[in-house]
């Protein structure tokens, strides 16, 4: 059993570890706010690129898949993480739409259009083949809850086959302009809504963190009293013994 100086001691440290998660949950609610507000500007982005495949569909959608899995470079956030990873693995194990050889490509949470646009920028001149590029992200449904999910972006060439587009006449730029802008608005539409996604768990989990330190705080306390008053009991017992044997 513990002594009473070990749980003292344990109370102090989970004492100071409430104060640290309920004020990261203080920063993260803040945070949130503001993800939010970006994610509402960024998901018209997202609105107009399906509205344009929609229109434009692909008669070959190929199988040669670049992936982007965007998460954070942060901890303390849930299942932020996990939930990514395992929505990729499991577009790997469909072979159906997927190539085995398809490369990955790892992005962090960068919720600016200019940087979307310059990762978009890193992607076309990378020179990597590909025939479409299914972005992994976490989908925003509410402040406590997200879902994993995948945003399809068709590359410069499956637009130029498209029946849509072969009804007019273009120039190459025009094809290649949009082809470049439509992927970083998918990109920047996925970066914002992942990043409110982060804030919205990290402030979930400190939540939850600082719950648990509560209740163990309560616990200890509870251990800490019955403690003490069996030791003031005991003491009590020893002067009482004392004083009958005088």
């Amino acid at each position: 059993m513990a002594t009473l100086r070990e749980i003292e001691l344990r109370l102090k440290s989970v004492r100071n570890i409430e104060k640290i998660t309920k004020s990261m949950k203080m920063i993260a609610s803040t945070k949130m706010n503001k993800a939010q507000r970006a994610m509402q500007a960024g998901k018209e982005y997202g609105l107009a690129n399906s509205e344009l495949f929609q229109h434009a569909p692909a008669e070959d959608a190929g199988n040669r898949t670049l992936f982007i899995v965007i998460s954070s470079d942060k901890g303390l956030c849930g299942g932020i993480h996990s939930s990514v990873t395992k929505a990729t693995r499991r577009a790997f194990a469909e072979k159906d739409k997927v190539a085995e050889d398809s490369p990955v490509m790892i992005g962090r949470d960068i919720p600016t259009f200019a940087d979307a646009a310059g990762v978009a920028d890193l992607i076309l001149t990378s020179g990597v083949q590909y025939d479409k590029i299914a972005i992994v992200y976490n989908k925003f449904i509410s402040a406590i809850s997200y879902e994993a999910a995948i945003i399809e972006v068709e590359s410069e060439a499956k637009l130029k086959e498209s029946p849509g587009f072969k009804a007019y006449e273009m120039e190459d730029d025009v094809t290649k302009d949009l082809s470049e802008f439509t992927l970083a608005n998918a990109i920047y539409a996925a970066l914002v809504e992942a990043h409110a996604c982060e804030q919205s768990a990290r402030r979930n989990a400190m939540d939850n963190a600082s719950k648990n330190a509560g209740d163990m705080i309560n616990r200890l306390t509870l251990q800490y009293n019955r403690g003490r008053q069996a030791a003031i009991t005991n003491e009590l017992v020893d002067i009482i013994t004392g004083a009958s044997a005088l």
